[in-house]
This record gives structure tokens, C-alpha cells and sequence, in this order.
């Protein structure tokens, strides 16, 4: 199985998925949000197989420093995906591309159904 895994290296989640991956054997491709930066067609191709509300990190720092205006123009998905893609840390964490399908965040029972 071919397993693209994308997050930052120091979030907590992310080191919880990487940890589940490393211990059932399962190999991955990492690709770090602080050294290569977010693809915004892979941001948007997400954006449209999920919907915004799933793929868009809300709760995070870096979207409660954004403006208020930049706020209300992040709803919509176009405008969304270009915050994302400059600011990677607004993406849910981590984003797993596998074959047959896509998770988002780490949920023990949903990626054992998947990746096992």
C-alpha cells in the first residue's frame, strides 16, 4: 500500500499517527508542511473530495491571529485554499493519502479499518 503522510513534525496528533504507523509496521511517506510547503491543487482537490469544514484547521493559532475579514473570506473554499497553501498549519493534521481513500487526523479505529 502506498501511504502519503502529511503534517507538521512537532504537532502532537501527527506524532501520535506516526508513532500507530511505525508500531504496526507500516511504511509511509512523510512529507513535512515546514520543509516542503502545501501543494494548493492537492489543498483543493482535498477541499473538494471533503469539504472545507473538514479540511480547514479553525481551532488552531494561526487561523484565530488571521483579520476578521480574512475570517469571513475563508468560507469561501477558493480563498480558503490559498490561506492553506501559504500557511500550512491552517490544514487538519495530519492528511493521509492511501490507497482507496483519504484520512484526516488520527482516529485509531478509522485508520485500522483502513491500513489494516
Amino acid at each position: 500500500m502506498n501511504i502519503e503522510f502529511y503534517g507538521i513534525p512537532n504537532c502532537d496528533t501527527v506524532k501520535k499517527a506516526r508513532k500507530w504507523l511505525d508500531e504496526q509496521e507500516i511504511a509511509y511517506n512523510f512529507h513535512d508542511y515546514k520543509k516542503e510547503g502545501a501543494d494548493g491543487e492537492k489543498v483543493a482537490a482535498w477541499v473538494s473530495e471533503l469539504g472545507l469544514d473538514v479540511v480547514l484547521n479553525k481551532r488552531g493559532t494561526t487561523f484565530r491571529k488571521l483579520s476578521d475579514a480574512e475570517k469571513s473570506h475563508a468560507a469561501d473554499p477558493a480563498f480558503a485554499v490559498g490561506l492553506m497553501a501559504a500557511n500550512p498549519s491552517m490544514i487538519k493534521r495530519p492528511m493521509v493519502e492511501y490507497d482507496g481513500g483519504l484520512l484526516v487526523g488520527f482516529n485509531k479505529a478509522e485508520w485500522e479499518a483502513a491500513l489494516t
